[in-house]
């Protein structure tokens, strides 16, 4: 059993810095020339003065709607680990850990729905841009916590708590 809570424990912690890192840092979308464009600013590279020129990203919505989800994410994950912890110490035995599989679901579910209008919305960011350019790490690292942050609500919703 304590293999087990230490695995489940360990995977949460895992999807919390997943979705850290995937929030924060700046590498949603890659330039050609290697610049990366985040879901906070917007920072370009200046060629003549090699300077970073960075623009808040204000002027879109569905990129609003990026951070919503992606800070929902956050803060439900976030909520889970403490409920989990909360549970673990006060909860009678044999009761089932309902409350932190929900909130982890709907981590999954918001960085999920984050990461799909990123993807679809994204062509419209970057017209007026270098042409081509690719997914940044944070976007995979976005895409990875999904199926993670489900597979651990899921289990968190099976697990009993025992001696």
């Amino acid at each position: 059993m304590s293999f087990l809570l230490f695995a489940v424990t360990a995977l949460h912690v895992l999807i919390l810095i997943l979705l850290f890192v995937a929030t924060l840092d700046k590498s949603w979308w890659v330039l050609p020339d290697n610049e990366t464009v985040n879901i906070w600013y917007d920072c370009l590279l200046d060629n003549s003065t090699k300077t970073w020129v960075c623009h808040t990203v204000s002027e879109s919505a569905w990129l609003h709607a990026v951070q919503a989800f992606m800070v929902l994410s956050l803060l439900f994950s976030s909520f889970a680990f403490i409920i989990f912890m909360c549970q673990l110490y006060t909860m009678k035995r044999g009761s089932l850990f309902y409350a932190t599989g929900i909130c982890q679901i709907l981590a999954s579910i918001s960085v999920f729905v984050a990461a799909v209008i990123y993807t679809t919305q994204v062509d419209v960011f970057q017209q007026g841009r270098l042409p081509g350019g690719s997914f940044g790490y944070c976007f995979v690292l976005a895409w990875l916590s999904f199926p993670l942050a489900l597979i651990s609500g899921i289990i968190y919703i099976h697990l009993r708590k025992k001696e």
